[in-house]
C-alpha cells in the first residue's frame, strides 16, 4: 500500500454517495507498500479501504482480481471483496485512476511472526489453494520468471548504485535459475505476494488475506516459496528462522503434501522469489518519485536470502560473500 494519487475530502465525499456506506467522517493515506494508492476511510457506518490502482496494476486485470476475491469469499476464506455501488458496479474511476471501495478487515500485520502464526498462515494458504480448484479465471503472472530478465535489463548498470557488482551477480543468478526453473509442477490461481504485511492476524488466528493484486495462474508451490522467503527471515534478510519456515510448510501440508518433485524444486523456486523481489524492489528504489508518500523497500534484503536457498550459487557472487 502507498499514496501516489491525492484524493481531496470533497472528491471522496462525492464518490461515497454512489454507495450505501454512509457519509464520510475521515480518510487517511496509508504509506506502507509500493503498488497502489490506499486510504483508510471511515464513514458513519464503518471502515473501508479505498484503493486507486496505479501504473503497475492494469484496469483490465481488475475483473480477474475481484472475481477471485468474490470466489474465495464465497468459499469462506477471510478476504476483502470490493463493495458494489447501487448499480452493482465494483470498479470505478476516481482522480483519473481505476478505483475500488473495499471491505475493511480487522487484524494486524506482523513484523515478527511466531511459529504458531506461521503454521496458521501456511494452513490458510493451503485452504486458499483448495478453494480455487474450481475457479475458472486465468491470468498470466505479470511478474513471472519470463519478466525478470527484461526488468533486469531495464534496471541496467544502475543496479550497481544499490550495491557495487549487483548487476553482474544478478546476471549470474538469472542464468542459473532460468536453466533450472521447474515448469511442470501443479498450477492454480495463486496470491504471489503473501508477505506478513498481507496477512491480518488476531492473536494466533488468520483474520484476513489481503492485497491480491499480483494474483495469477502459476505454480502452486511457487506461492509457498514466496511466503517462505518473506516470512522466515528478518527485515534485513540476514537472519533466517528455520522454525518459522518449517511451520509454514507444515501448515500448508495439511492440505497439500509435497511430492518428491516439489521438494526437490522448492529451493529453486525460493531462489526465484529472491530474484523477483530483488528486481522489483530495485526498480522501485531507482524510480520512485521523491514526493511520493511511500516507504521504499531495500532490494538487498531479499537478495541476501539467496544464501540460504542456494549457498553454492551465492558463493559465486561478490555481493553475497
Amino acid at each position: 500500500m502507498a499514496v501516489y494519487t491525492h484524493v481531496s475530502a470533497e472528491l471522496l465525499a462525492d464518490f461515497l454517495t454512489r454507495f450505501d456506506v454512509g457519509q464520510l467522517v475521515s480518510a487517511k493515506g496509508i504509506a506502507e507498500g509500493v503498488e497502489n494508492s490506499n486510504y483508510l476511510v471511515e464513514t458513519t457506518t464503518g471502515r473501508f479501504i479505498l484503493t486507486l490502482y496505479e501504473k503497475r496494476v492494469s484496469g483490465d486485470d481488475l475483473p480477474y482480481f475481484l472475481s477471485l476475491l468474490d470466489h474465495l469469499a464465497d468459499k469462506g476464506l477471510p478476504v476483502p471483496p470490493a463493495i458494489k455501488d447501487r448499480d452493482g458496479r465494483a470498479i470505478h474511476e476516481l482522480a483519473g485512476r481505476p478505483a475500488c471501495l473495499i471491505r475493511f478487515l480487522p487484524g494486524v500485520s506482523l513484523s515478527h511472526p511466531t511459529p504458531v502464526q506461521a503454521l496458521a498462515t501456511g494452513d490458510a494458504m493451503g485452504r486458499m489453494h483448495r478453494a480455487v480448484a474450481d475457479f475458472s479465471g486465468d491470468r498470466t503472472n505479470s511478474m513471472g520468471i519470463d519478466t525478470w530478465r527484461p526488468l533486469f535489463q531495464r534496471c541496467g548498470d544502475s543496479l550497481d548504485q544499490i550495491a557495487p557488482g549487483l548487476h553482474g551477480d544478478i546476471a549470474i543468478a538469472l542464468d542459473a535459475i532460468e536453466a533450472r526453473w521447474p515448469r511442470r509442477l501443479p498450477a492454480s490461481a495463486i496470491h504471489a505476494d503473501l508477505f506478513p504485511d498481507n496477512v491480518l492476524m488476531l492473536g494466533e488466528r488468520v483474520a484476513g488475506l489481503i492485497d491480491f493484486y499480483f494474483a495469477c495462474t502459476d505454480l502452486r508451490l511457487y506461492d509457498l516459496a514466496i511466503m517462505h522467503a518473506s516470512w522466515s527471515f528478518d527485515a534485513t534478510g540476514v537472519h533466517h528462522d528455520a522454525v518459522v519456515g518449517d511451520a509454514l510448510i507444515e501448515g500448508y501440508s495439511r492440505h497439500f503434501l509435497l511430492s518428491a518433485d516439489e521438494r526437490a524444486a522448492f529451493g529453486d523456486l525460493a531462489v526465484g522469489a529472491c530474484i523477483r523481489f530483488t528486481l522489483s524492489r530495485a526498480w522501485d528504489w531507482l524510480n520512485t518519485p521523491a514526493d511520493a508518500l511511500v516507504t521504499r523497500k531495500d532490494p538487498l534484503a531479499f537478495w541476501r536470502r539467496l544464501r540460504v536457498y542456494d549457498p553454492d550459487l551465492a558463493a559465486r557472487m561478490p555481493t553475497l560473500a
